[in-house]
């Protein structure tokens, strides 16, 4: 059997059995519950699986083994940054959104609120953040089955992102979250299965010793020393330190806003079991980051030039995949071939998880929020919000189709940030203040949520990520826009910095200056919800 041949067959293996769980999960989804919770019976380990399967994306896998690759100590604190912020989501949202909420983060905003207006924003805010974050994955996915099946050429690589699009409307609309729980759960599996085995390869090959590991890598980085010291990337100048400070700030505080991330609380049948889900997915991820770090290493010290050069040019999308073919036996042997055709459908996996887990998110959110609660004022038969949540899936595919064709340049780690900035500024104030400020009231949601939404997207489209920048070294342009064009008076490339302190500001401004009375008996009842659970499932609609 050729390598080629092997790979193709492992990786349709992967989607045949993911399109298999869906159509099993399908028979299981009988209702709105079924499908937008998962009939709220996932254990606290079965949901900590998933949730990490949901978190563990593409930008983990591919994205930061990549920037640690290529940048060294300052992409592993992409590593650190995601993980901490499990600690603001254990300890601000995992159970006071499970036992407050019904189906989305709207939900809990609502409550106490006018419907409409704040439904709206809510809304549109998670449908802005899942594509921005989807765009990441199609990203990945190009470039993981471009690799994996060996086609070249931008065709090629388009084709493959509309084929991804086409199988995430197909997880959403047939499996729902139950399909979609039960893809993230084996997919978790898998990715720890198969990190772990090329960590152990690597790892093996410096004898167990991760000193030596990192000392051929700082040399064969061409960088030395500072291949393993802070500000290579971010440390050039104090307009890069500052950037790092953004960056942080948004993955630290963002994974609370996550609407992906949120939903999850919803499966689980108690707030005991969310906290459990939360701990469980603590442990995986935190294991799992540890393993880029001897991925992002490993690939620095033991790929070839060449190799590396098409690190380089994915943007260190590549690294992890390359490091499996290598440590496998090299390019054209059978090892090889076989480890990097399971870690790129491992990848795939990921990627075929994380994307059905945000159409899904946004799909519910246009369905429940907008058209039910919205535009049918709460009078849409069940039947009718279901059929609109398909439909909703496949827009949301399309657009996420069109808009990650011209984003293939971007380090989906990177693009993932992007999405944790506008969580981090439009969601994570509201919620935080729905929660725990008594006065805080609609215009006080609404100017919050749409304040951080416009001020984070506003401020990528008029970075350097959109126009403006260019390889120190080739002058090559590394923005989505054309050379020619220059909009981009705003220097960072994160805007968390400016966004995230906006987003709050504006909902205390909206609060304080609006005539609304503070409706004491809805924030007392919610309290009581949110620290006990009772009335969890109840409609919160008023």
């Amino acid at each position: 059997m050729s390598t080629q041949v092997l790979t193709t067959t492992l990786f349709l293996a992967v989607v045949a059995l993911t399109i298999g769980i869906t159509f099993w999960a399908s028979r299981q989804t009988s209702g709105a519950a079924d499908y937008y919770a998962g009939g709220r019976n996932f254990s606290g380990f079965q949901n900590g699986l998933a949730i990490g399967g949901d978190y563990m994306s593409a930008a983990s896998f591919l994205g930061i083994s990549g920037a640690i690759a290529l940048s060294g100590y300052d992409g592993f604190l992409y590593s650190i940054g995601f993980l901490v912020a499990w600690l603001v989501a254990l300890l601000l949202v995992a159970e006071v959104l499970r036992n407050s909420g019904r189906y989305t983060m709207a939900d809990q905003l609502a409550y106490r609120m006018k419907q409409r207006p704040v439904r709206t924003a809510a809304a549109t805010s998670t449908v802005v953040v899942s594509i921005f974050y989807l765009l990441a994955q199609m990203v990945g996915a190009g470039a993981l089955v471009s690799l994996l099946l060996g086609i070249d050429g931008q065709f090629a690589t388009n084709v493959t992102i509309f084929a991804v699009g086409i199988l995430m409307v197909f997880y959403v609309t047939v499996g729902g979250m139950k399909g979609t729980t039960w893809v993230q759960i084996v997919k978790a599996v898998l990715l720890m299965a198969g990190s772990a085995l090329i960590v152990i390869l690597v790892l093996a090959q410096f004898s167990f010793n991760l000193s030596d590991l990192l000392g051929t890598a700082a040399s064969n980085s061409g960088k030395g020393s500072a291949f393993l010291e802070p500000g290579l990337k971010y440390g050039v100048s104090t307009t890069s330190k500052i950037d790092f400070l953004s960056l942080g700030l948004a993955l630290v505080l963002g994974t609370a806003g996550l609407p992906h991330i949120l939903i999850r609380f919803y499966t689980t049948p108690t707030s005991r079991d969310a906290r459990k889900s939360v701990l469980w997915a603590i442990g995986l991820i935190g294991v799992f980051y540890l393993f880029t770090l001897v991925l992002g290493f490993g690939a620095a010290a033991l790929l070839n030039g060449d190799d590396m050069e098409r690190v380089t040019a994915s943007g260190g999308n590549l690294a992890s995949p390359l490091l499996a073919e290598t440590v496998g036996g090299g390019a054209g042997s059978t090892g090889g071939a076989v480890l990097l055709a399971v870690i790129a459908a491992v990848a795939f996996a990921t990627i075929l998880a994380v994307v059905a887990g945000l159409t899904l998110t946004s799909s519910v959110s246009v369905a429940h929020d907008l058209y039910n609660s919205v535009w049918r004022k709460g009078q849409a038969t069940e039947k009718e919000e279901l059929k609109v949540a398909r439909i909703a899936a496949g827009g949301i595919g399309l657009v996420a189709i069109i808009l990650a064709i011209p984003a293939q340049k971007l380090n989906i780690a990177f693009l993932v940030a992007l999405a944790f900035a506008i969580a981090a500024s439009a969601n994570l104030p509201a919620i935080v203040y729905n929660m725990f400020w008594r006065r805080f009231n609609t215009r006080g949601a609404v100017w919050s949520i749409y304040g951080g939404l416009i001020s984070s997207v506003g401020l990528v489209i008029f970075s350097p990520i959109m126009s403006g920048k260019t390889d120190a070294a080739t002058g090559a342009n590394l923005s989505l826009l054309p050379a020619s064009i220059d909009i981009s008076w705003f220097p960072l490339e994160n805007p968390g910095i400016v966004s995230i302190p906006l987003g709050f500001l504006l909902g205390y401004l909206g609060s304080v200056t609006s005539k609304e009375p503070a409706a004491e008996d809805r924030y007392t009842e919610l309290e009581v919800r949110a620290l006990t659970g009772a009335g969890a499932e109840a409609s919160v609609q008023h």
